[in-house]
């Protein structure tokens, strides 16, 4: 939910997260909504969310092994971390903190950074 209290869902069969209002039907497309796909204006299998006080929306993009920003508006996301990515939350310095389900590690990726910082493994 963001600051204006509008609920985010993704749906993982239609690959895409929608914005609610509460009491509407609906909702608004913010994330992917062109079928399952590896473009950037696609998801695959979309499971966890972040939405930070700029209204970006971070996307737990599982099937295609990254976590997808999708500015408001946006039309396609952006690639800002990979691995298998399933809980996240972003800071206010937008410095991502990813659990890499995969490989069984937490990860932080600072912004626009090529690779992240392992700071937990588990068994």
């Amino acid at each position: 939910m963001d600051k204006d209290r509008y609920l985010y869902i993704s749906d993982i069969e239609k690959h895409e997260v929608r914005q609610y209002q509460i009491g509407q039907q609906n909702g608004t497309l913010v994330a992917g909504g062109h079928g399952k796909g590896v473009g950037l204006d696609q998801l695959n299998w979309p499971t966890h969310l972040f939405v930070d006080e700029h209204y970006n929306v971070y996307v737990s993009d599982t099937w295609n092994y990254r976590v997808m920003k999708w500015a408001k508006n946006a039309s396609e996301g952006i690639v800002v971390a990979t691995g298998c990515p399933r809980g996240l939350y972003v800071d206010s310095s937008e410095n991502i903190y990813m659990a890499d389900y995969g490989n069984h590690q937490l990860i932080c990726w600072p912004k626009e950074a090529k690779e992240g910082t392992v700071f937990a493994i588990g068994d």
